[in-house]
C-alpha cells in the first residue's frame, strides 16, 4: 500500500506504517521468547497497540487520498482479524494461567 504514497511521505506516514506493521509480529515473537506468561501478555498488548497504530495511520492515509476505498476495506479487514487473534491469544493465556502452572511455551504450541 505505501509504495503508492507520494515521495514526500517516504520518511513520514509511509515509514510510520511500515514500522508499526513490522512491530506486530516482532512483539509477538519477543514476548513468546521471554518464556513467562506475564511477559508474553505484555508484549501481546504492545503488538495490539501497534495494530491500532497501523489502523489509525491507514485511516489518515485514506483521508489524504493515498489509498482507495477498496484498499482501505481490505486493510481494515485484515487489521480486524489480527486484533481478534491477538485478543483470543491474550484471553487464552490469561485463562490458562489461572488454571495451571505450565509455561507460556506450552500454551503457545497448543494454539
Amino acid at each position: 500500500m505505501t509504495k503508492a504514497f507520494p515521495k514526500e511521505e517516504v520518511y513520514g506516514l509511509s515509514s510510520q506504517i511500515r514500522r508499526a506493521v513490522v512491530l506486530i509480529p516482532s512483539n509477538i515473537a519477543e514476548g513468546q521468547a521471554r518464556r513467562t506468561t506475564a511477559d508474553f501478555l505484555n508484549f501481546l498488548s504492545i503488538a495490539q497497540g501497534s495494530q491500532a497504530e497501523v489502523e489509525t495511520q491507514t485511516l489518515i492515509a485514506q483521508r489524504l487520498g493515498y489509498v482507495t476505498s477498496g484498499q482501505i476495506n481490505e486493510i481494515l479487514s485484515l487489521l480486524e482479524k489480527i486484533s481478534k487473534m491477538l485478543n483470543a491469544l491474550r484471553v487464552k493465556l490469561r485463562t490458562a494461567t489461572n488454571h495451571s502452572s505450565l509455561t507460556t511455551n506450552t500454551y503457545f504450541r497448543a494454539l
